[in-house]
C-alpha cells in the first residue's frame, strides 16, 4: 500500500458499489484508504446479516450503495436505503442490521 492507499485503484474512477461483492452468510469488506487521519471502507452484508452495538472513539459517516439496512444510535432506530447517509458521532453506541443485502461506504475520522 502506498500512503495508505490501495494500488490497485489509485488513480481510477470508482463505482464504489462494484468493489466488494456479497458473500453468502457474512459481511464482505474492502479498504480502500488507510491514513493517520481516517479510513475508508466498503462493506457488503448479506441479508441478515449485522454488526451488534458498539462505540468507537472517531466520528464516521455511513452511506448506502445499494439495498436497505436498519441503523440504531443510542437507541434511537433509523431504516436507510440506497443513496441514503448518516453520522455515527464518536463515541456513541451505534448498530447495523441488514434488511435485504445492503452495502455500505464507511468513512471513518480520526483527526
Amino acid at each position: 500500500m502506498t500512503q495508505g492507499y490501495r494500488d490497485d485503484i489509485k488513480g481510477t474512477i470508482l463505482h464504489m458499489k462494484d468493489l466488494v461483492d456479497y458473500q453468502e452468510g457474512t459481511i464482505a469488506s474492502r479498504m480502500i484508504v488507510n491514513r493517520k487521519a481516517g479510513s475508508i471502507t466498503i462493506f457488503a452484508f448479506d441479508e441478515n446479516e449485522g454488526l451488534p452495538e458498539h462505540a468507537a472513539p472517531f466520528d464516521a459517516v455511513v452511506t448506502i450503495l445499494d439495498g436497505a439496512c436498519e441503523v440504531r444510535i443510542s437507541g434511537v432506530q433509523y431504516s436507510m436505503k440506497e443513496g441514503d447517509s448518516i453520522i455515527f458521532p464518536a463515541n456513541e453506541p451505534h448498530a447495523v442490521s441488514a434488511v435485504t443485502r445492503f452495502k455500505m461506504i464507511l468513512t471513518m475520522i480520526k483527526e
